[in-house]
């Protein structure tokens, strides 16, 4: 055991210990199949195969040939109602705050800044509203406290101004300064009620160090809760904070493949075995990338806890109510792990998120969740309406 730094005692399973003893259990996702819709090939019901990987082994693909993240909608694009959760931004102002600091962007991309150009994207792909956020380049490991103060607070009146300009089209997920909390805080409390501020954007750690938990973070968690602001976590870029470092680094660079989900893991155990969700029983948090590991590993986490290495650790729930307290954008990639991220956690408690203009993965965010033929109501639930309880948006927007 470890103690922390407020004097009371931490689980003694580290971050590196809690992989090891974690990793077992990713097996026994893919063998849920409780949704209709695509099989458990990754194709639709009687879509023919789209053939045999080098391995023998058909890929996972749509009943269109493609993955069935890359599904595109059967004929013309209806009326957007998708909000994405998990879509990124970098605009112009930040940008150039970026190279004033003599760390221009290498290649910007120009839905990133240009937001003609995208919203007649999101016209023709489906999408409503899309919460902007920084991608895992964010700038808070390679800059010093001042100048990350400096950044967040361009980025966030830059999207506090693209609110006003489409309010129908933009909400801002604002960025902290989180190497120093107290310029955090500052931060947070200037932008509190600004038009457009509907959740805050963390990254899950900064150089392997896990910030949310230390006591000196505890009054912008404090803050955050009584804002009512989700906060909507990433990973951080960089190898510096990457879980496996150099390990992921390739060739092939497997840090967005592997250390982002388990980055996500550690992050949602840690805020149940801290007691952290119970300090803030109103704190609202969404884990990108379907919470990575986390619901697959839920019940080994739980085993190992209480029944195994650490008897000491009190939490005021059942291990598994916790995953409920939890929201989840679905960018999973594969269906069998769509449908066992729905029976564990319910359609209640999943959002839309497409990981662009970074990864550009998912283009049609109603195709991807049409294939799996849901009822109209969990339908809407994950397309929009549990982003709009989340957000605070008008239940009677007009979409």
């Amino acid at each position: 055991m470890k103690n922390r730094k407020d004097g009371s005692r931490e689980s003694g399973i580290g971050r590196r210990e809690f992989v090891k003893i974690a990793t077992g259990a990713v097996a026994g996702a893919a063998t849920i199949g409780a949704l209709s819709g695509v099989d458990a090939a990754g194709q639709a019901p009687g879509a023919p195969s789209s053939g045999a990987s080098a391995s023998g082994q058909a890929p996972a693909t749509s009943g269109q040939g493609v993955p069935w993240w890359a599904a595109r909608p059967k004929g013309a694009v209806g009326k957007p109602e998708a909000i994405d959760l998990h879509s990124h931004w970098s605009p112009e102002p930040y940008d150039k705050a970026l190279a004033d600091l003599g760390q221009p962007l290498a290649n910007p991309y120009p839905l990133d800044y240009d937001l003609d150009k995208r919203r007649k994207w999101m016209d023709e792909h489906g999408d409503l509203i899309h919460c902007l956020t920084l991608s895992g380049a964010m700038p808070w490991q390679r800059v010093t406290p001042q100048q990350g103060a400096h950044l967040a607070q361009v980025i966030n009146d830059t999207g506090i101004q693209v609110h006003q300009k489409y309010p129908d089209r933009f909400v801002v997920g604002v960025e902290l300064p989180i190497r120093d909390p107290e310029l955090a805080l500052k931060e947070l409390n200037r932008v509190a009620g600004q038009p457009g501020v509907r959740a805050v954007h963390l990254p899950d750690s900064i150089e392997r160090h896990d910030y949310i938990f230390d006591p000196h973070f505890a009054p912008v968690l404090a803050r955050i809760e009584q804002l009512n602001l989700p906060i909507i976590f990433h990973q951080m870029d960089g190898m510096a904070n990457s879980y496996g470092g150099d390990r992921t680094a390739g060739p092939p660079p497997l840090a967005a493949g592997i250390d982002a989900p388990i980055e996500h893991t550690f992050l949602a155990t840690k805020f149940i075995y801290t007691g952290t969700l119970d300090k803030y029983p109103n704190l609202q948090v969404v884990l990108p990338h379907a919470g990575g590991a986390f619901p697959y590993l839920a019940g080994r986490e739980e085993h190992f806890l209480f029944h195994m290495t650490d008897h000491s650790t009190s939490i005021q729930r059942p291990f598994r109510e916790y995953l409920r307290r939890f929201h989840y954008d679905y960018l999973i990639y594969w269906p069998e792990a769509f449908r066992f991220l729905m029976t564990m956690v319910g359609a209640d408690r999943i959002v839309v998120g497409t990981d662009n203009f970074a990864a550009k993965d998912v283009e049609y965010p109603s195709a991807v969740l049409d294939q799996f033929k849901l009822a109209a109501a969990d339908r809407e639930r994950i397309l929009k309406g549990n982003a709009m309880r989340l957000l605070r948006l008008q239940q009677d927007r007009k979409a």
